[in-house]
């Protein structure tokens, strides 16, 4: 980000010129990370798959070689996985081979890369350039491959391991699982497939749920990831299933909690929201190569990311300030480290963010452990560099308020809110980034994603008390503080947290 650059977030990813459309994959590969992402370099060219990568957070993000890109055959590439082998990463990807979004054509494609360090190495000064680490390997799920159930248009793969047996899972993992999404965009469907090797697949079937799942029959789910975390309160692996869903136009994301076998998921805990902010969609978890991850710790937490868009595939990115005002569109979330506690997901910025806050041009955070009785309150304003309120921010005890509608950007918007569990004490973390906000409460138990754009960024945080509320601790952060010591203790589990 430069100085004249006031939208464009610096410590979340986004692409350096064009549209990011989807983060497709991310990957921890012992200490760096990696994103594989949909993007076009601007609204009107197709989808292709650029990478960037961090070493030791996720917050300093460097462009690779794109690694996949629109053959002659193909209309576009579109969102994917990888999956991490001893002997590289697969690459799973949607390849659309016609030319109209309401008649695709779509299939399952795989690339494969040996050396993933080398990809961040000899980098070509061509920015549509393609990594000649990546090979291609071709269509791996067609409409063969679902003919005789009648499933066809395989899209969006979500690839995890498989388990040696369902009845144990500490036995550990054999062959894959791929989560994919079928049929037609105006009603598309979701179906499960098995391989042993990764390259040849079986269908298992269409995915049906047992259980109430809170979702709308009626509505469209899509892009959906599987996820397995350890429940720290009855110490069993669950399945984790986050998907989106198409409501009038905007983009829901959460998650149901269950087991699943084959083509069954057995609902235990039904949908909940990932994130009550306007903006956050498309979840996706991150995946581990061998070795990063000690094997008796590889379920008890997750790192998931999103899209900060709220209207996902209909969106019109021309309408973006960001991108008529800096050339870019979209950006993704900062990493969020993940637990499930009690069928319920507890989400925190991953480690390193608040002393990267101190690198930046820009970037604010502010951390507080409150009181606030029901009728009273802890408002938290946010200006922007004229001193005007852009976005307020507000702690009622039982709920909490994200509200943009003030700034002349997003006049009109309806506030986003969220309930607040009871408790002795409330937690509020609220960091902003260019035209990024990302809130998080109740030690990480909701959660918060924006867009605000703050004419000539944002200048103060503002805290203020009603009532009875009051602040009992708090900690800041802003860009170019010299003070790099580490958090109070009583902040380690609401902000920075260890992956």
């Amino acid at each position: 980000m430069s100085n004249t650059e006031y939208y464009r977030p610096e410590l979340h990813l986004t692409a350096e010129v064009g549209v990011l459309d989807a983060p497709a994959a991310v990957l921890l590969d012992g200490d760096t990370w990696h994103v594989f992402h949909q993007y076009r370099p601007d609204p009107a060219a197709p989808a292709r798959w650029g990478h960037q990568f961090s070493e030791d957070t996720p917050y300093e993000w460097e462009e690779c070689d794109d690694v996949l890109a629109p053959s002659a055959e193909e209309a576009k590439v579109r969102a994917g996985s990888i999956a991490a082998m001893e002997n590289g990463l697969h690459l799973y990807f949607t390849s659309v081979t016609s030319q109209t979004d309401s008649e695709q054509s779509t299939q399952i494609h795989l690339a494969h890369i040996d050396n993933l360090p080398a990809t961040t190495a000899d980098l070509s000064e061509d920015p549509l350039a393609l990594d000649p680490q990546v090979e291609r390997l071709g269509a791996v799920v067609t409409d063969e491959t679902g003919a005789e159930a009648g499933i066809n248009n395989f899209r969006s793969p979500c690839v995890v391991p498989d388990w040696v047996t369902h009845e144990d899972r500490d036995e550990g993992h054999a062959g894959w699982l791929m989560l994919a999404v079928t049929g037609s965009m105006e009603r598309p469907g979701l179906a499960m497939l098995h391989s042993d090797d990764g390259r040849t697949w079986q269908l298992q079937g269409a995915l049906r749920f047992e259980g109430n799942t809170g979702i709308d029959p009626a509505a469209n789910i899509v892009s959906p990831r599987i996820l397995r975390l350890r429940d720290e309160v009855d110490g069993e692996i669950h399945d984790v299933l986050l998907v989106t869903v198409e409501h009038e136009g905007v983009d829901i994301s959460g998650y149901l909690v269950g087991q699943l076998h084959q083509a069954v998921f057995t609902v235990s805990s039904p949908f909940r929201r990932i994130d009550y902010g306007h903006d956050f969609t498309r979840p996706r978890n991150t995946t581990f190569t061998p070795g990063t991850m000690a094997e008796e710790e590889r379920f008890d937490r997750a790192a998931l990311v999103g899209q900060l868009n709220g209207i996902g595939r209909l969106d019109d990115p021309a309408k973006h300030l960001s991108l008529t005002a800096e050339g870019w569109a979209n950006a993704m979330s900062i990493p969020r480290v993940t637990t499930l506690q009690g069928g319920v997901l507890f989400q925190t910025p991953a480690a390193g963010l608040v002393e990267q806050i101190t690198h930046t041009h820009s970037a604010q955070s502010w951390t507080g452990l409150c009181e606030v009785p029901e009728g009273s309150e802890i408002t938290v304003e946010l200006l922007d560099a004229a001193g005007n309120l852009a976005t307020r921010v507000s702690h009622r005890g039982s709920t909490l308020v994200l509200d943009r509608s003030m700034n002349p950007h997003h006049q009109g918007d309806r506030p986003a809110s969220a309930d607040l569990a009871e408790g002795d004490s409330d937690s509020l973390t609220i960091i902003v980034d260019g035209s990024t906000v990302e809130v998080f409460a109740d030690g990480g138990a909701v959660s918060m994603a924006s867009r605000v754009y703050f004419e000539g960024g944002c200048s103060e945080i503002r805290v203020s008390e009603s009532g009875q509320a009051s602040v009992e601790r708090s900690f800041r952060r802003s860009a170019g503080s010299l003070d790099t010591s580490r958090l109070p203790d009583w902040a380690e589990e609401e902000l920075d947290a260890e992956f």
